[in-house]
């Protein structure tokens, strides 16, 4: 079947879209902060073992992340003063507590990632995913003190009710559909995307093209001058993903904080949050004035 969720829109022919103070690139790192369960496969280094039970050595890789890599990252964010768009698996808040904690005191916002990252949202029904999103919501909610308004599901997966569900509990964007520079509107009233990655996404570019630490910073770099260069003729969105057990590897740490002084270190930039940009689009160009069918 044809994707009835959003309509075509070239971003050619749509109305120029402002950031605040005039910026070309509204940038935002989302930051994947996940639990996996042991006895799973999962997001993996080595293939070889994945299919064990317990795969020793890809489960600990990934739990490196929560153990040490998040708070390496979280020494660049503060860094740059950057408030992370945090990918949020409901279990984490019961297994890392203290992850939380340290999100909370610097005022992240939180998004609904699915309740761990060892479980797809995929081949659900109805209302067994109703159940599965009131608890992955309320408990994000309960645990991080703030409303959840924005959802990317586990490994990007969704259903096709998905996001009328989602609107449902009050959320007003996603972030699975990779397909755009801007955010546009779903059709399920309410409900927008939001520019995410699956290019400028570290496990990616580290575990499945090979990069090394300076191709890394060369990509994003990259990336960052050519959005740069498109938001003269209206604001662009640039999404860097990161996962701690990725990322936060020690001999990588030097070569996110140059990449990240490089994006903070220019004039016209937004650095913001998902929430922030979903609610400026919503604001600027959704107004029933200036409401037009099929775009950003």
């Amino acid at each position: 079947m044809d994707n009835t969720l959003y309509d075509y829109s070239p971003i050619t022919t749509r109305p120029p879209l402002a950031w605040p103070d005039g910026a070309r690139v509204a940038f935002y790192v989302g930051l994947n902060v996940e639990h996996f369960e042991v006895d799973k496969p999962a997001t993996s280094i080595f293939a070889g073992t994945s299919h064990l039970r317990p795969d020793a050595l890809n489960h600990g890789w990934r739990d490196y992340g929560a153990r040490v890599g998040i708070w390496r990252v979280i020494e660049a964010l503060d860094k740059y003063r950057l408030r992370a768009s945090v990918l949020l698996n409901a279990d984490v808040c019961r297994h890392y507590p203290q992850i939380i904690a340290a999100g909370k005191a610097r005022d992240w916002v939180w998004l609904a990632h699915g309740r761990n990252n060892s479980t797809l949202q995929a081949d659900m029904t109805v209302e067994e995913e109703w159940l599965e999103l009131a608890h992955v919501i309320q408990s994000i909610g309960e645990a991080t003190g703030r409303p959840v308004r924005g959802w990317m599901g586990p490994g990007l997966s969704e259903t096709f009710e998905t996001p009328r569900l989602l609107r449902e509990f009050g959320l007003d964007y996603v972030l699975d559909w990779c397909a755009d520079d801007q955010p546009f509107p779903l059709n399920v009233p309410g409900m927008i995307s939001v520019p995410y990655s699956v290019e400028l996404n570290d496990i990616m570019l580290f575990t499945q093209h090979r990069l090394s630490g300076e191709d890394f910073y060369r990509v994003v770099a990259d990336q960052f001058d050519q959005l740069y260069a498109d938001g003269a003729r209206g604001g662009r969105v640039m999404a860097l993903a990161l996962h701690p057990f990725v990322i936060g590897q020690a001999f990588r740490y030097k070569y996110l904080d140059r990449a990240l002084a490089y994006i903070a270190g220019h004039e016209g930039v937004w650095l913001t949050t998902s929430d922030d940009i979903a609610a400026h689009y919503r604001e600027e160009m959704l107004k029933p004035q200036k409401a037009w069918r099929g775009g950003a």
